[in-house]
């Protein structure tokens, strides 16, 4: 056990944000997502909500500052609704540490799933909220 880094961050998912680069993402995934299909790395994080875990990991992940978005969802299918409140959870964790963010960018199912692909890391979550993946771009730490 670390001081000062979270329970709910394996080490594991320690290890693979500390291998990221500026512009790598990571995509925090609800547990219906595609992840082993898609991803060329994949961290489990069964049973954690992505709202808690956002908590945990923003405090050590400097998110990208020079894109307008760092932060991207994926929108509702033609005939879906979403529910507000998953976006008002995640926004809640991330202003702990990231208090003036732009909006969450929004895009279609099947080119976030293009994006996961390439993504750095796939972490699966317990999360069950419809709509409720989210990709991190990570930033260069300040010094």
């Amino acid at each position: 056990m670390l001081k000062g880094i979270s329970p709910l961050i394996s080490p594991r998912l320690l290890e693979v944000m500390a291998s990221m680069g500026h512009g790598d993402e990571l995509v925090l995934a609800d547990a219906h997502f595609p992840g082993e299909s898609l991803g060329k790395r994949v961290v489990r994080a069964d049973g954690l909500h992505i709202a808690d875990l956002l908590e945990a990991i923003l405090p050590l992940f400097e998110l990208d500052s020079y894109v307008p978005h760092p932060l991207v969802m994926m929108e509702p299918v033609t005939g879906d609704t979403l529910d507000p409140q998953v976006e008002i959870s995640y926004r809640k964790s991330i202003s702990l540490t990231n208090p003036d963010l732009p909006p969450i960018k929004r895009i279609d199912r099947y080119a976030f799933y293009e994006r996961a692909k390439s993504a750095f890391t796939i972490v699966m979550t317990g999360e069950l909220a419809k709509y409720g993946n989210i990709i991190l771009i990570k930033g260069v730490t300040p010094v």
